[in-house]
Parts: C-alpha cells; sequence; structure tokens
C-alpha cells in the first residue's frame, strides 16, 4: 500500500513492549513512520521494515504531522516534550502529539498546557489497555482526553492499532479513564492469583480454571489470560512489568484523595505489587504477583 500525497505522515517516540508493535501496524498499513528511542538498536527491525530512524525526538517532530509516543512514566514524557532536542523545540502549529503513556491526569493537562503554549503543538492523552497481546493483534482499547476534532482527526490512525477509541473528555480524562481500568486490571490480578493459587492448594488442575469457568459470571479476558500464564509459569515476554502497575495503582491512591474516592481495594493490591516488586522485581512481569503465595519449598 502506498500512501497518498498529501496524507498525514507519523511519529512514533519510545519502542518498548508497545510501541515497536503499534509502529509495526501503522507500518503494515502503508503509512511513513519516523521513529526514535532512547536506545536506537530497538528502531533496527522497524527501520528494516519501512521505517524511517531519527536520531531525537526534534527530528521526528519536524518529520511527522501526527507524533505518537508510548513511554515509561511522567518524567520520560517531560523529557521528551521538553527536554534538549524535544517536541517544544520545533515549530508546531497544525502538529498533534497523541500520548500513549500512563501517567498522571494533572501531568498531562500541565504538559499539554505547556507545549501549546511553547510552540502551538495540540495533545491528545490517549493510555491503551490490552498489552502486548493487543498492541501485536491491533484489538487494543484506547481512551482519549482532549480536543474532539483533534480525536476525530487521528481516529482513523488509531483504528490501525487498536479495536476501541473512546472520547472521554478533556485533557486529563484519557489518564482518568486509564486509572479507572487500572484498578479492575490490577484488582484482578490480586484476585486472579489468589484463586489460581487456591485451586493449586486444594489438588485442583488450575490451568483448566478459564475452561470451567468459561460463559459463567466469574468469566472474563483477564482469567482466560493470566491463570494459564500463572499456573505454567509464563512469564516471558512478559504482559507488563510489576513497576507499571505499580506506579499506576499508586497514582490513583492520589487522585483518590484529591477527589474524596474510597479506594480500599485498589490500596490492597498497591500493596502487594509493592511486595512483588520487593521479592520478584520491579520489571518483573505483573502476573508473578502469584508467586507471593508460592508455598516455602
Amino acid at each position: 500500500m502506498t500512501q497518498a500525497a498529501g496524507q498525514e505522515t507519523f511519529g512514533y517516540l519510545g519502542l518498548g513492549l508497545m510501541g515497536v508493535p503499534m509502529t509495526r501496524r501503522l507500518l503494515d498499513a502503508g503509512y511513513d513512520v519516523t521513529v526514535w528511542n532512547r536506545s536506537p538498536g530497538k528502531a533496527t527491525a522497524l527501520v528494516e521494515a519501512g521505517a524511517k530512524a531519527a536520531a531525537t525526538p526534534r527530528e521526528v517532530a519536524a518529520a511527522a504531522s501526527i507524533i505518537f509516543m508510548c513511554l515509561t512514566d511522567a518524567s520520560a514524557v517531560e523529557k521528551v516534550v521538553f527536554g534538549a532536542g524535544g517536541l517544544a523545540s520545533v515549530p508546531g502549529d497544525g502538529k498533534l502529539v497523541v500520548d500513549f503513556s500512563s501517567i498522571h491526569p494533572d501531568a498531562a493537562r500541565s504538559i499539554a498546557t505547556r507545549l501549546k503554549a511553547a510552540n502551538g503543538m495540540a495533545w491528545i492523552d490517549a493510555p491503551v489497555s490490552g498489552g502486548t497481546k493487543g498492541a501485536v493483534e491491533g484489538t487494543l482499547a484506547i481512551m482519549a482526553g482532549g480536543d474532539a476534532a483533534d480525536v476525530e482527526r487521528v481516529r482513523p490512525y488509531i483504528l490501525a492499532m487498536a479495536r476501541g477509541f473512546t472520547h472521554m473528555g478533556p485533557t486529563g480524562a484519557g489518564q482518568t479513564t486509564k486509572l479507572c481500568n487500572q484498578v479492575i486490571v490490577g484488582c484482578a490480578m490480586a484476585v486472579l492469583a489468589e484463586a489460581t493459587r487456591f485451586a493449586v492448594n486444594a489438588g485442583i488442575d488450575a490451568k483448566r480454571l478459564p475452561e470451567a469457568l468459561a460463559g459463567g459470571f466469574a468469566d472474563s479476558i483477564p482469567l482466560q489470560l493470566f491463570v494459564p500464564r500463572m499456573a505454567q509459569g509464563i512469564h516471558s515476554p512478559p504482559l507488563g512489568h510489576i513497576a507499571t502497575m505499580l506506579k499506576d495503582l499508586d497514582t490513583v491512591i492520589d487522585v483518590a484523595q484529591d477527589t474524596a474516592s474510597p479506594v480500599p481495594m485498589a490500596a490492597l493490591a498497591a500493596q502487594l505489587f509493592r511486595m512483588a516488586a520487593a521479592t520478584r522485581g520491579a520489571d518483573a512481569d505483573a502476573l508473578e504477583i502469584y508467586k507471593l503465595s508460592a508455598p516455602k519449598v
């Protein structure tokens, strides 16, 4: 597929677990994509697939009308936007950033406002749900905060990478929606780890739980995806890192304090992931929370 004259051009910043497969889907759809990553080696396979490599975020912004990015945390986003060679250092009128990173809603609002003032570049906060499997298969759920016209501008391109793209409100609303998602997913991981260990200790084949519970009230995508991996000890490649889930749950707790929202289950899940980080390592697969309850040998 060749790109039509006058069509949008794209950049992608951050080629981690999500960035690589999402960029590959854009390339497979025939789009012109310029990529950057702090570790340049991660761009090699994408360049071989047709992407153009850039040495700095500034070069990506100069080449692209729509800049996608998926970074670790708000500090990384801040550096890419406002650091040396960052997005703020190029003329930005008519350009649009779509940030797939999961960061604090306040950080999203602050960065968006400051970037607009610096060079006129617009911003959509668009965190994702669905993990690496969803990124590879194009089945991600993406929730957006920003101007409605900007959201519609990027919709056809987002849907090359995702199954769903929902505009939730003004800047920051996408991040708040992702926090709701993380309350559900983080608590589900903790509960499914408990159920799986209970099954194992009681002598049931935990690998058959998804089959046995399919179609009932306990059925869910997390049940079908997480339990077999827990029961069989499959943690590579990771579906997500412990550190990422803990960061998001800690953000939930912070926002909950500001909004007087009781979040006892999310707070408990955060403590379990904190224990998992201490015992399994922050970069371990989040599903290793199951190993917290492993019997002593």
